[in-house]
């Protein structure tokens, strides 16, 4: 079932070829014809305006193509289902006018030109082009669903500190927690050191430091005393996050666009000493292009409005913002993580989104923990996650 990319477009836009391969996969396997090979050829519009030419005797460029493979002794053997053919200049301008990301649109595209490479003509006939457009859209919803990677998952232990604190006294440690998570299967560990220390303090992020074998992920505010902690104290990753006295937890995504300035330099502060930063952010077009500006390696898209949805309606609507997010972070160069009141019944569905590299997910886990214990809840999230 290989599918066989051909990367020929040298452009500005960003353009993730595993994914476009993983999708083809998928159709292949939908498709019930998981022996076939599929080529995919990425061009830009002069090439497509060539190709044109030379096959449709027509000089223009157009955003796809498909060219069935005809039959002989060699593909009796070796099934090849045809060639696919994508003008990334002419997707990403189409996918600017419609106002959604590169990949969606590229997506559809290969969606259109597979479905063509099966027979289907949606200029034959009237009834010839609603069965074609009707199986694109069974092929859509299902690509929608489909990951083949799992997501990493990343466990705050900022809860366990809140516990402790509220005595006063030395235990639960979250010290312990993180690494009872690490062994469980989590691939890093995330405390916030707030101004206030309401939770997580000096102590625990020293030792922490010092005995995480995964990764450490320090949530901070862009506040003088915390950069210098975190300067010295060089954790594997930052992330920068709002943060206010009054709220109880975080409520919503650092405004990137409003202090541009400032994080530059503090990036470039922690950038210098080697520490890969990544902004907090809702899942917004104008903070994703901020984000790129100021420097940020990752950006970390809020899922707090989503996971708080009170009808299905508004939580396919939070949904679709966060997929959109995360393709348009990805296109323009950064690497993405989610994260924010994701459980285990909301989460599998951001698992799902092939872009998104990681989820960071703490009070849900810890609240299972009570029940189960922690080593238990973190791998019963694993489940949610792999199985996405």
């Amino acid at each position: 079932m290989p599918v066989l990319l051909n990367n020929k477009y040298s452009g500005p836009c960003q353009v993730c070829p595993a994914l476009l391969i993983q999708k083809g996969e998928a159709l292949l396997c939908l498709a019930g014809l998981k022996e076939h090979e599929l080529s995919l050829l990425l061009v830009d519009d002069p090439a497509m305006q060539e190709l044109n030419r030379q096959w449709r005797h027509k000089d223009k460029a157009t955003n796809v193509l498909s060219f069935p493979q005809g039959s002989d002794d060699y593909f009796e053997q070796h099934p090849m289902l045809g060639d696919i053919v994508i003008s990334i200049t002419t997707a990403a301008h189409e996918a600017r006018e419609q106002g959604i990301s590169l990949h969606r649109q590229l997506t559809t595209l290969l969606v259109h030109g597979f479905v063509h490479l099966l027979g289907y003509d949606h200029e034959r006939s009237d009834h010839d082009a609603e069965e074609m457009f009707g199986l694109e859209h069974h092929y859509l919803q299902a690509l929608a669903t489909r990951r083949k990677k799992m997501v990493k998952l990343a466990i705050n232990v900022d809860h366990v500190a809140t516990l402790r604190q509220a005595r006063g006294i030395k235990e639960p440690d979250p010290v312990t927690a993180a690494a009872i998570a690490e062994l469980a299967g989590a691939v890093g560990i995330v405390v916030h050191l707030r101004e206030d220390r309401r939770h997580i303090q000096d102590r625990d992020v020293e030792i922490l430091r010092q005995t995480v074998q995964t990764k450490l992920n320090l949530e901070m505010a862009a506040a003088e005393e915390i950069i210098k902690i975190a300067l010295e104290l060089k954790p594997d990753m930052v992330t920068l996050v709002p943060e206010k006295r009054a709220e109880l937890t975080t409520e919503g995504g650092l405004d990137v666009v409003g202090q541009k300035s400032n994080l530059k330099k503090v990036i470039a502060r922690l950038t210098k000493k080697k520490i890969p930063v990544s902004l907090f952010i809702d899942p917004d077009s104008a903070q994703i292009q901020a984000a790129k500006e100021v420097g940020a390696t990752f950006v970390e898209i809020h899922t707090g409005r989503y996971a708080d949805a009170t009808s299905d309606r508004e939580e396919d609507q939070e949904f679709d913002l966060i997929a959109a997010a995360a393709e348009e972070a990805y296109e323009a160069g950064l690497r993405v993580n989610a994260g924010h009141g994701l459980n285990y019944v909301n989460a599998g569905r951001v698992a799902a989104l092939p872009t998104i590299e990681e989820l960071s997910i703490g009070h849900a886990i810890m609240a299972r923990a009570i029940f189960v214990g922690l080593d238990q809840a973190v791998r019963e999230m694993m489940e949610v996650c792999r199985f996405a």
